[in-house]
């Protein structure tokens, strides 16, 4: 899986303009990018053939963290190694995380003017149907290809998952790594390799009680090195950090991070950002989005030569057969919280209509979330109660 041939390379301009082009346009998460960098490097460009473009994405999907970043970063080190993949992942991550950043001095200020209340309470009204949405997308492939023998397996290793989201909190990389090794002792595989690669980080836990930079560097190493599955599995990741146990935010703006993190463009994991910036400000934010993708670069750099290799590990795909359920579990278990954050009644009829927009009408996540904000203004202008 060495990178593509100078003949037909793209330039690093054409790197930094492409891929900078994605980081601004890319709303919808994960399916979006993706899509996004298919017609790019495969359908337009022909940098990439289709199967080397399928084969980069089932080598992302092994690793932990935001799997559509990786995937940028690893199609920009195909086409120009070290260097574009540097200049790659930049362009599409930056774009995203200015405008959180920025939309998080609007949101997430100490006194908002009522109708950015309104807005942001109203689009995190729906953030907890949107958990649901995500974690269906992720667990029904999972179950499709999973054979009749393992499901009972994977339904507990989903099971586990969710109760973990909905009660332990920033501990729930706890219960995906469990879950990972169950299947990879089941499996009877030897032990040592990926198993032992996911037992480091326990070293830690250290940080999370010196509290400041510490706690905060933790709480977005979390999110970019040990979530597996990506997207709304880094929510409840981060929930109890922020609002019980730092108290860097309420659970209000909790939920306002969470939707600015899927309104805004690039990848969901920016919503560390948010939490950064209520934690310590712009450089909070900077700090947590740095720790927070940086294992991204590192898994590309220095593994994406191994890919083929990881490919074909029967240990890495015994342990993600464990993880992997328990992420699409964790995903919809976040919802719990989430709506219990909720405290206003009209708060729970814009759930149900973003659950019924969601679920029923199959509409988009950005649209939802900016329908569900549209009628926190009104609600918020019209004199309904706006918690803190």
């Amino acid at each position: 899986m060495s990178a593509a041939s100078t003949a037909t390379a793209p330039s690093l301009r054409e790197i930094v303009r492409e891929w900078g082009r994605i980081g601004c346009v890319g709303f919808g998460g994960p399916p979006a990018h993706i899509a996004l960098l298919r017609q790019l490097c495969v359908n337009d460009r022909a940098w990439l053939t289709d199967m080397q473009f399928e084969r980069a994405i089932a080598a992302t999907n092994l690793l932990p963290g935001p799997s559509s970043t990786q995937l940028a970063i690893y199609c920009a080190w195909r086409l120009r190694g070290t260097a574009g993949a540097l200049m790659g992942g930049l362009c599409f991550i930056v774009p995203g995380l200015i405008l959180i950043l920025a939309l998080s001095t609007l949101f997430l200020a100490g006194s908002p003017p009522t109708w950015v209340r309104g807005a942001g309470l109203g689009a995190g009204a729906a953030v907890a149907a949107v958990a649901v949405s995500a974690g269906l997308g992720v667990s029904v492939p999972i179950w499709r290809r999973t054979g009749r023998p393992r499901r009972p397996r994977v339904l507990a290793y989903a099971l586990a998952g969710g109760a973990g989201a909905a009660v332990v909190g920033p501990w729930l990389v706890l219960v995906l790594l469990g879950c990972g090794a169950i299947e990879l002792a089941l499996s009877r595989r030897p032990r040592g390799g990926v198993a032992a690669m996911h037992g480091w980080p326990l070293l830690a836990i250290a940080a999370a009680g010196a509290g400041g930079a510490g706690a905060l560097a933790w709480t977005a190493l979390k999110v970019g090195a040990l979530s597996f599955g990506g997207g709304f599995v880094i929510i409840p990741l981060m929930q109890a950090d922020a609002v019980s146990t730092y108290r860097w935010m309420s659970h209000s703006q909790f939920l306002n991070a969470v939707a600015l993190g899927q309104v805004t463009p690039g990848p969901v994991a920016h919503t560390v950002a948010a939490v950064g910036y209520a934690a310590g400000g712009i450089g909070g934010g900077l700090l947590a989005a740095l720790v927070a993708f940086a294992p991204s670069f590192a898994f590309i750099l220095i593994g994406a030569r191994r890919f083929e290799r990881l490919l074909h590990d029967e240990r890495a795909a015994a342990f993600l057969g464990g993880a992997a359920p328990a992420a699409a579990g964790a995903i919809i278990g976040s919802a719990i919280p989430l709506a219990l954050a909720l405290s206003e009644t009209w708060q729970y009829a814009v759930l149900a209509l973003a659950a019924a927009s969601l679920l029923l009408l199959r509409r988009g996540v950005v649209l939802t979330l900016l329908a569900t904000g549209a009628i926190g203004v009104a609600a918020a202008l019209l004199g309904a109660p706006l918690p803190r």
